[in-house]
């Protein structure tokens, strides 16, 4: 991880929203409910194939061999060759006039795919990370199908944990008592995701159109929000939860006064999230060799890492990072602190990896990383003595 120019100035990016969920959990026609709304009227809407994906065509008004203009003035594209190059057309096409302005996209995943590559596609490529901003990962679950789905294919699982949003279809075709049915369901879906909105989907074009056309939070506004994004609380609620319904996590604070908690595993899931806290400001060298060390560690395990930062070179300007799977994106820098709480706090989301193996690792790099850029600062401090003694010589 590269830490960025923190004077660098905000990009105004377009925000895009990820749909995805399994076979058959309903995201076409989720999208197709709202194409008439004139609130996706300055949207792109990027899909595998035209055919594939049982787009309306009945709202097609014209098209050209990879973009597709809709009445409302929506359009709809194909991925090519590959996502990076679609986006980037898009772009240029549309600062060419080639194609109606557009100031939201959404991707509509396959049912097999995983948000986690898609996610590292916007943190890896230079040129879409300076155009685009994921928004918010909508996932759907299918109600019918949910339990045996998520028994055999771990995909589904980490599309429900990578989700900022969950929607629940097909639960009016739910055997027995629907209440019950959705109550197990939501628990089930918040026991993977602490943090993700989870709802039964509204099927009106109203409310689907602002799913899909969410803001969200860019970490290139230093104007923007993250409590949102973040939800540290929720989080750390998972993690009480799993302690003894709130019991202190004393017994996880360091000598270098600082902690990390960890929050209710998922048995027969292997999905684990848990924050990792600092009290104390960290040098932009210890944040680099502290997020390394744990990123090479914890290897494919790793799903997602989100948090703010007290680096302290910048006091009073929090660093946003953020990563999907083993990269780590560069920092970027807010202007100023959301709230009262300065401590550093990051969150990890992983997979197949045991609670036990993780709190070792953890505990191991969190105390290597501060006692040895401690031992430093010290070293640098006896040394600028020693230079300042002789000089008075």
């Amino acid at each position: 991880m590269t830490v960025a120019d923190p004077r660098a100035d905000a990009k105004g990016r377009i925000p895009v929203t990820l749909v995805t969920g399994f076979l058959g959990s309903g995201k076409t026609t989720l999208i197709n409910s709202a194409l008439r709304s004139a609130e996706l009227a300055k949207t792109v809407v990027v899909v595998n194939e035209f055919g594939e994906v049982g787009l309306d065509h009945q709202l097609f008004a014209s098209s050209s061999d990879s973009v597709v203009v809709l009445e409302n003035g929506c359009l709809c594209c194909t991925v090519r060759s590959d996502l990076v190059g679609t986006l980037n057309g898009l772009y240029h096409a549309r600062q060419r006039g080639n194609i109606p302005a557009f100031d939201n996209v959404v991707i509509e995943t396959s049912g097999l795919a995983e948000p986690g590559p898609v996610l590292q596609a916007f943190l890896s490529e230079p040129t879409l990370d300076g155009l685009y901003s994921v928004a918010s990962v909508l996932t759907l679950v299918d109600a019918v199908n949910w339990a045996g789905t998520s028994e055999a294919h771990g995909e589904s699982i980490r599309q429900v944990a990578l989700a900022d949003q969950i929607r629940i279809t097909k639960l009016d075709m739910v055997s027995g008592d629907r209440q019950n049915g959705s109550t197990r369901i939501r628990l089930e879906l918040r026991r993977i995701n602490p943090s993700a909105g989870i709802d039964e989907v509204d099927w009106s074009p109203a409310a689907i159109a602002k799913l899909l056309s969410s803001r969200g939070f860019d970490a290139t506004d230093p104007q923007s929000d993250p409590r949102p994004w973040l939800d540290f609380q929720a989080h750390q609620n998972a993690a009480d939860h799993h302690d003894g319904c709130g019991e202190s996590h004393s017994h996880h604070e360091h000598d270098h006064n600082g902690g990390h908690s960890h929050t209710s595993h998922l048995e027969g899931r292997g999905i684990e999230s848990f924050v990792l806290t600092r009290e104390s400001p960290l040098a932009r060298e210890e944040v680099q060799f502290l997020l390394g060390g744990i990123a090479q560690n914890l290897g494919k395990g790793l799903l997602r890492v989100k948090g703010l930062v007290n680096v302290a070179e910048e006091p009073g300007r929090p660093a946003v990072i953020q990563g999907a799977q083993h990269l780590l994106h560069t920092m970027t820098w807010l202007d100023r602190w959301p709230d009262s709480d300065h401590r550093s706090r990051i969150i990890f989301i992983t997979q197949g990896i045991p609670r036990d193996s993780l709190s070792d690792i953890i505990d191991l790099l969190d105390r290597v990383s501060a006692r040895t850029f401690k031992a430093r600062a010290r070293g640098r401090k006896a040394h600028e003595i020693g230079r300042s003694m002789t000089k008075t010589e």
